[in-house]
């Protein structure tokens, strides 16, 4: 089971990179908090926790009061409008309603109105650049820098999505946490990392058997990206995988294959 470590307390602030270390995810449990600190230092937290999180390619989730006016009002406040907005340009993976959703008159309205801000704001035209500016340097192993190089040559390329095969998901976090402003679609035989996978910024999660070997890894990518609505007839992909295939924490493989017109 992955672990989701909800930060809430001054002790887990002082203790973050440990915490960060032994976790899969964090959520920046700001209710909480502003009952812990003095509230004006609130938002300044969520931008350090939202930024450690993604120097470690750590999901993170904010939450907490975050269209809390629509709990008993169909619309939410301006303010409550440019918060959602904020975490999803800050870079959260996700943005979490709780009693707006869970015992609020209007739960449809408020899951509707947090998706349009976020939409919203991934098509506003600023949203590449704030994006491209908080790009973390990747480790040095040998999984990071393919997922570095998949997103240099999916921007030369003007390529159509990244492919990711993995079974464990790390290569779809490592390639996430690189912000590309294509498609990520992760390809995974192991429902439980399809399911896990669908928290983190960007990824489209697709199960399908284990590929039986390079061809098929890049014919069944291509057929999949075109079927999945992200790449047309002549455009190209960029596929990363490991080689032996099916062997978790091996990606070690970058490829870029061309959608022919026997995908339609």
């Amino acid at each position: 089971a992955a672990v989701l470590a909800k930060i809430e307390k001054p002790q887990a602030l002082e203790h973050l990179e440990e915490i960060l270390e032994i976790s899969d995810a964090i959520m920046v449990a700001r209710g909480d908090l502003g009952v812990e600190l003095p509230l004006e230092q609130v938002p300044g937290w969520q931008k350090r926790l939202t930024r450690a999180a993604r120097r470690t390619g750590k999901p993170v989730v904010v939450a907490t009061q975050m269209l809390e006016s629509m709990i008993s009002s169909p619309t939410p406040t301006r303010a409550e409008v440019s918060d959602v907005a904020t975490a999803v340009f800050e870079g959260a993976d996700a943005v979490m309603l709780s009693a707006e959703s869970a015992a609020g008159e209007f739960p449809i309205e408020a899951v509707a109105m947090m998706d349009r801000v976020a939409q919203s704001v991934e098509s506003d035209p600023t949203y590449p650049g704030i994006i491209y500016s908080q790009r973390t340097e990747p480790e040095a192993t040998g999984a990071d820098a393919i997922a570095a190089a998949a997103h240099s040559v999916a921007d030369t390329l003007n390529a159509a999505a990244i492919v990711c095969w993995t079974n464990s998901g790390s290569t779809g976090l490592r390639v996430a946490r690189e912000r590309p402003l294509f498609p990520i679609i992760v390809l995974t035989p192991i429902e439980a990392t399809a399911r896990r996978l669908a928290l983190v910024w960007g990824l489209h999660c697709v199960l399908t058997e284990d590929a039986t070997d390079l061809e098929d890894l890049a014919e069944r990518a291509c057929r999949i990206a075109y079927r999945e609505g992200f790449a047309q007839p002549g455009k190209r992909i960029v596929v990363t995988a490991g080689v032996p295939l099916g062997t978790p924490g091996a990606t070690n493989m970058l490829r870029v294959a061309f959608v022919g017109r026997h995908e339609e």
